[in-house]
């Protein structure tokens, strides 16, 4: 396996939806559970602060009113789930600092509709490190858009997860490792 020769003047962790309404859901996630995620997020989180290097966690909300919200017809519908007050707030183990620069998403992906591409750019950031829940939906979504935007991409496998483990490994194997380069949390923490 190539080693990952990460810049870190060039290099940003972006954390997809860990927020306490989607890792506290009552659903299991596949093949890690949500505080795996979150412990193995976290120690990549804290490797990229004592490094000096950008975060940016990025959390999932409808307006107050939800006239943002997509409403496409569909034949599986999405999941419906009260949103409490707290929903859209980071989990607080993460370990999320006021210089972190937290993005809020409408939709699945993080590029669109926001200014993460624009923060990026302006810190001279050409490589992203990806993880989140869930794999093949928000992480997926976001992971396509940064390859179309020319970004280099590292994939932190064991700090993500999908409703099913076929979700996940379709994901990481069909798309993740045709985009860019798939890891396991320990060995991005080796090459910090």
């Amino acid at each position: 396996m190539e080693e990952l020769n990460i810049d870190k003047i060039k290099t940003a962790l972006v954390i997809i939806d860990l927020q306490k309404g989607i890792a506290s859901m009552q659903r299991q996630t596949q093949p890690y559970a949500a505080d795996v995620v979150v412990g193995n997020a976290s120690k990549l989180v804290e490797a990229f602060h004592k490094n000096g290097m950008p975060v940016f966690p990025v959390r999932v909300t409808p307006s107050a009113d939800f006239k943002d919200s997509l409403q496409p017809i569909t034949d599986n519908p999405p999941m419906r789930f009260e949103r409490t007050t707290d929903w859209a707030d980071l989990v607080p183990d993460l370990g999320i600092q006021p210089t972190d620069l937290v993005i809020t998403k409408r939709q699945w992906g993080a590029f669109y509709g926001t200014e993460l591409d624009l923060q990026l750019r302006r810190r001279g950031i050409t490589t992203i490190a990806l993880c989140g829940i869930s794999t093949n939906i928000g992480v997926e979504s976001t992971a396509r858009a940064a390859y179309e935007l020319g970004y280099q991409q590292i994939f932190a496998e064991d700090a993500m997860a999908a409703s099913s483990l076929e979700e996940h490994e379709n994901t990481i194997k069909t798309v993740f490792s045709r985009i860019g380069r798939v890891r396991k949390t320990g060995d991005i923490l080796a090459e910090l």
